[in-house]
């Protein structure tokens, strides 16, 4: 019998071969701050699609400039790094990956030179730059860019776009009480919190009509901070909107302790997949082939986001494979190693 690890999955027109999805991993390596991809990229990227990763998600990738966690992130603001990641997405696809990249916008845990911005004019911690609190005018320029890096990962082929909303960046201050105290539409009740991520899904949706997905923090492990069940209501709401699945981690809105132990933050997919009837994805120190079936046979997500494991192991579908003693196809080239 198949495994479920190893069955295809379906969203929209796009078909993954298998749900081993690579999770977006930041590599700080544009070393000439340009956002551009490297040859360095070129090889991390493509050696798991070569090890049979059925989605290879590109790390987050800056819709603006100061949207970088660091100078040295990728980005989407313009056409030569469109043009870049085009490449990226055709070998990827020649060697059988689909494809997707995570539109992202740090906010107050941007480390560029200059001003940075946020919803409210609070710091990160006490060694972070204190923001900038947004104008509505820099409000909508910033949903205006998320349109146009969606236009811009259209025309660079890929599968599937995810919106980053989680790790305390820019959309995730938004939702959070911790970071927002706005008083105007865009700050105060759930549903004025969540606008701006409404109105980036909204301007999104203009220009990409394939699968959509949003990363979310499902906890902020601090008091007065959001829960899941804050994040069930903001799943059902995505969902209205067209939302496919939802990529569930958490945490990094704050310092805040964690209980970290493999599976951790599976609980939280399974909520937000049981309750708010939509497609989640779970992450988080999932590690082994055997700990990822059960995952799905139980019905608690419906992809497997790996993330270190990957880096450990670029080949890490073969030996979830081995485990399961499930069979798969290795490139021509590998397979009397296979």
């Amino acid at each position: 019998m198949t495994t479920k690890l190893f069955s295809p999955y379906t969203v929209k027109d796009v078909t993954l071969k298998n749900r081993i999805v690579m999770s977006p991993m930041c590599m700080y390596s544009c070393e000439k701050e340009d956002g551009v991809i490297t040859d360095f990229h070129m090889i991390h990227y493509t050696t798991r699609a070569i090890g049979q990763v059925g989605l290879i998600m590109v790390e987050a990738s800056a819709v603006v400039p100061q949207g970088r966690i660091s100078a040295q992130d990728l980005g989407i603001w313009n056409d030569e790094q469109k043009d870049r990641l085009t490449k990226l997405v055709t070998q990827l696809k020649e060697n059988g990956a689909k494809t997707a990249i995570q539109l992202a916008h740090a906010g107050r845990k941007a480390t560029v030179e200059g001003d940075i911005y946020a919803p409210s004019a609070i710091a990160f911690d006490d060694k972070s730059k204190k923001p900038v609190e947004m104008t509505t005018e820099q409000i909508h320029e910033t949903i205006s860019a998320f349109k146009e890096s969606a236009r811009r990962s259209k025309e660079a082929g890929f599968d599937i776009i995810e919106l980053h909303a989680a790790h305390g960046y820019l959309v995730h201050q938004f939702l959070s009480p911790l970071s927002n105290k706005r008083s105007d539409e865009y700050g105060g009740s759930a549903e004025n919190r969540y606008r701006f991520l409404k109105e980036i899904i909204e301007a999104v949706k203009t220009e990409w009509d394939g699968p959509l997905f949003v990363r979310v923090s499902a906890s902020d492990y601090t008091e007065g901070g959001l829960t899941v069940d804050d994040h069930v209501v903001f799943a059902k709401w995505m969902k209205e909107q067209g939302v496919d699945l939802i990529d569930v981690s958490s945490g990094a809105l704050v310092h805040a302790p964690i209980n970290v132990y493999p599976g951790y933050q599976v609980p939280f997919a399974d909520k937000i997949k049981q309750q708010a009837n939509i497609d989640t994805g779970a992450v988080g120190l999932i590690t082994t082939g055997r700990q990822a079936e059960e995952i799905l046979q139980s019905e608690r997500a419906d992809l497997i986001f790996v993330a270190r494991e990957l880096l450990r192991d670029p080949y890490f579908p073969r030996t979830a494979a081995k485990e399961l003693n499930e069979t798969i196809s290795a490139p021509v080239q590998y397979e009397r190693g296979w």
